[in-house]
């Protein structure tokens, strides 16, 4: 590629390379604070469509060590997203060394809360707004567990806000640009403070699942150990692949760690209710 990065987020090394300056330049300026990588274990390419898309209505396709090819293209003013979008499918399709589940990662004192839930249930401004109150930040997109050892191993990259959540983006924050038109409407990436980058070869170990879900009447109920398993079975991309580690690496989690159903209306009364429920372990 004409252009790229290399960055390390917690335990992984990202190259991505470009047919164009502008996304390695967005990168570049979101994860200014990153350490660089010594060594890539995925490489994301932002490819043009065809030699002509390069010049005239720049196309991007998202490739790298591991693709789909039946994914739609992204406009060149969405590159930032496009990189994004192409270290997800790395991780989504190729990590193996850790367990992987879709939660953003929040902890105190060391210890870990995981919130898992659908897009849109909030779990991305939980994490911000907690992380405003003093929780260190361990990770917005995927939790890393570690199957030996049961740990929650920091993968903290930039959180990911969309529409309406948006306006909880402090004004002091250190942000990417707003992409609007996007498959998800707009979105702007909220790097996270410098304490969670500094601390991201730091573990955690998890106290409290949670699994939120934002628009609905205050109400919270803790979860069976079965219906716990399920869930975090739909939430995990790479549990089926790692085979006995993974399920292993699941039940642990499921037996060792509490599980609490929260719905909540707004962002203030999901912060305080998730406060309560670790207040209470």
């Amino acid at each position: 590629m004409r252009h790229h990065v290399t960055l390390r987020v917690g335990p992984v090394g990202f190259r991505i390379g470009s047919d164009w300056r502008d996304p390695i330049d967005a990168v570049t300026a979101l994860y200014r604070d990153y350490p660089r990588a010594d060594f890539a274990d995925y490489t994301v390419r932002l490819e043009a469509t065809s030699p002509i898309r390069r010049r005239f209505r720049p196309s991007i396709h998202i490739a790298g060590d591991y693709r789909l090819p039946e994914a739609a293209p992204l406009p060149l003013a969405q590159g930032l997203l496009a990189a994004e979008l192409g270290m997800n499918l790395q991780m989504a399709l190729g990590h193996r060394r850790h367990l992987l589940l879709h939660a953003a990662v929040v902890a105190r004192d060391d210890r870990a809360m995981l919130m898992s839930g659908i897009s849109g249930a909030g779990k991305s401004t939980l994490s911000l707004l907690l992380a405003r109150r003093g929780w260190r930040f361990l990770g917005d997109e995927f939790a890393l567990i570690d199957p030996m050892t049961g740990l929650a191993v920091p993968f903290p990259r930039p959180i990911s806000l969309k529409n309406e959540s948006l306006a909880a983006i402090p004004p002091d924050s250190h942000t990417g640009p707003l992409l609007t038109g996007t498959p998800k409407g707009d979105i702007r990436h909220v790097a996270p403070d410098a304490r969670a980058i500094a601390a991201m070869d730091r573990p955690a170990r998890p106290a409290l699942l949670v699994f939120p879900r934002f628009g609905f009447p205050s109400a919270s109920r803790v979860l069976p150990p079965a219906e716990a398993f399920v869930r975090l079975t739909q939430a995990s991309t790479n549990y089926v692949a790692m085979g006995e580690a993974g399920f292993r690496a699941l039940t642990r989690l499921r037996a060792e760690v509490p599980a609490v159903a929260l719905d909540y209306p707004d962002g203030a009364a999901g912060v305080a209710a998730v406060e309560a429920l670790w207040d209470a372990l």
